[in-house]
């Protein structure tokens, strides 16, 4: 080990860190980063504040304003595209002791959407990333993957056979590959965390909760894809503290993320429905391209780094449908 790689992993022990997150301003990335200022670390942010060529541009920039207002107003936040060359003068001038590479198209519909863009985000980016840590000899670098790459699961632990189904989870499964690959080569410490079904206040419209939220809101009837299909959903607050706890700790190694508990999708549609006051939920014929979900087992993340996540769907569910009501870009009365 370097003279500079041993200085730097000695300062992952101070009490404050300078920790950059990449993709910072993203939904699950922004409270991150204000977790981390409570904690008193010194958090710098990468974001290309991209729409992935199908998210309503009005309606990113009216999240992007509010997830502004949770972290410092002095926080430092590059609009840089991750696969850039000047991703380098970052790592020079802020010399990070921790990286979370949060940056990445979000799930398999952008990726289907615009799949060219997408590989040069999960690749090439990824890549340019863990080489800036490497030659900058960053301490510990985590990887942001998904429940995806299990495929079709019904309790899924760390070190299950992996059976991914699409480009987003290759893709997904490649950059685990690839943080390993640096480790094995230049001694960069990882963590790999997998979250799964994240919702919350500030996601974007277009995710099943968030939809089910305000169709009933609206009035409007909740397509449910499959009467028995389940999913882990885990608020955002918990899956982000999930992380912080995960880049902060001495652990090395790959962790489920999640709630840790499964309901049917048809009881998330009701849930909403019954919060709302109003709405019908419809059930359809599954997905065929889409996998069955269960639960991700955390009791690794629970040991090694004491992940404990407090919301259950019912309170979750509660929460974002107040910051729904309250918000004042979504019509929903």
């Amino acid at each position: 080990m370097t003279k500079q790689r041993k200085r730097s992993r000695e300062a992952t022990k101070a009490l404050e860190k300078r920790i950059l997150v990449t993709g910072g301003m993203g939904f699950i990335g922004h409270n991150v980063v204000a977790q981390l200022q409570a904690k008193k670390h010194n958090v710098q942010v990468i974001d290309a504040l991209t729409t992935y060529g199908v998210t309503n541009k009005e309606e990113l920039e009216y999240l992007y304003n509010q997830r502004l207002t949770k972290i410092n107003k002095k926080t430092q936040i590059y609009k840089i595209d991750i696969a850039d060359a000047s991703i380098d003068q970052v790592f020079e001038s802020f010399k990070p002791d921790v990286v979370i590479h949060l940056a990445s198209f979000p799930r398999q519909a952008t990726v289907q959407a615009n799949p060219t863009e997408a590989a040069h985000t999960m690749c090439q980016g990824l890549v340019n990333i863990l080489d800036c840590c490497a030659r900058h000899e960053v301490a510990k670098v985590l990887y942001a993957s998904s429940s995806m790459v299990y495929g079709n699961f019904d309790n899924a632990h760390e070190d299950d056979q992996l059976n991914p189904s699409g480009a987003y989870s290759i893709w997904k499964i490649a950059g685990e590959e690839l943080v390993k690959e640096y480790n094995r080569t230049t001694g960069l410490d990882y963590v790999i965390v997998r979250p799964t079904a994240v919702y919350g206040p500030m996601d974007i419209s277009d995710r099943v909760v968030s939809k089910f939220l305000i169709s009933a809101m609206r009035d409007e009837t909740l397509n449910v894809n499959g009467a028995n299909e389940t999913l882990d959903f885990t608020f955002v607050d918990d899956c982000a503290t999930g992380i912080v706890l995960a880049s902060l700790g001495h652990t090395i190694g790959t962790y489920n993320i999640s709630r840790s508990y499964r309901c049917t999708i048809a009881e998330a549609a009701n849930l909403a429905v019954k919060i709302a006051g109003k709405g019908t939920v419809n059930i359809r014929d599954k997905d065929k391209d889409f996998p069955s979900r269960g639960t991700l087992n955390t009791s690794k993340a629970q040991k090694d780094f004491k992940f404990n996540p407090k919301i259950d769907i019912d309170k979750g569910l509660e929460m974002y449908y107040n910051w729904i009501k309250d918000s004042t870009f979504y019509k929903v009365s």
